[in-house]
């Protein structure tokens, strides 16, 4: 079960705002004139008047600013790991209504190699995160685990100094000039090879996890009108109830 945090905030925030409004034009005006004043009303006006402005604040900054998302599997690993807390940027892409997702303000665009967080096209109450590797327009090949845009090789080679505890083969994939680690856990294997034209309005994503990710190569392109917004920092990292690892606080996402 998914539940639409964006509908309720808005919704909640939508009904104690007119209940404070009612209050303010008609209530307040009635008992000047000497009406009588209902203890319910009364009750439901004082809670409305404290979680309104708090309301309004948090559902401002997460539909505009920052919402928080929490990495549920591996498929971004090495550079995500399940269990860290994010901060997305909502404005990278452009600025969006809360629950329509009507793009009311131009501000940006995805680059290669940004993480970023989008609906999933069959379900858009669920939110993937991934690496954008294909731009509209682009041809992206994906072949024995060499990566390939628009003609181009994607240079790879391998970590000359990976932790000792890495669970696959880790890899430096340089896209447009930016460095970011990749886990090829089955070299020797091939995971939906092929070529993918990616058209107008849409994004190619692709898990750093290349071996273990439900990215285009399963999904599809992504369109432009599903992307939720730039996935920028660690500000928690804490798997289960295990003791959170403060080290992770306040990486910056590559």
């Amino acid at each position: 079960m998914n539940i639409n945090l964006a509908l309720i905030l808005t919704l909640l925030t939508a009904v104690t705002g007119v209940v404070v409004a009612i209050d303010r034009f008609y209530l307040r005006k009635k008992q000047h004139e000497g009406g009588g004043s209902n203890r319910v009303m009364a009750t439901l006006v004082d809670y409305s008047r404290s979680f309104f402005p708090v309301l309004l604040f948090v559902l401002v900054i997460r539909s505009f600013v920052f919402e928080p998302f929490r990495i549920p599997s591996g498929s971004m690993m090495p550079t995500l790991l399940q269990g860290d807390f994010i901060f997305v940027k909502k404005f990278s892409y452009g600025l969006r209504l809360p629950v329509l997702e009507t793009k009311i303000m131009e501000t940006g665009q995805p680059e290669r190699g940004d993480v970023v967080v989008f609906r999933l096209p069959e379900e858009p109450t669920v939110n993937y995160i991934k690496r954008v590797v294909g731009l509209p327009g682009d041809t992206v090949e994906y072949v024995n685990h060499r990566l390939t845009v628009n003609g181009e090789p994607v240079a790879l080679a391998p970590d000359a100094n990976p932790p000792p505890d890495d669970p696959a083969p880790r890899f430096i994939e340089t896209l447009s000039d930016r460095e970011h680690a990749i886990f090829i856990a089955h070299p020797g294997n091939t995971v939906r090879d092929g070529v993918y034209e990616v058209p107008e309005g849409h994004y190619f994503m692709l898990g750093d996890n290349r071996d273990n990710s439900r990215d285009s190569r399963f999904l599809g392109m992504i369109p432009e009108t599903h992307l939720v917004g730039e996935a920028v920092r660690i500000w928690m990292h804490m798997d289960g109830l295990e003791i959170p690892d403060w080290g992770r606080i306040g990486m910056k996402i590559q």
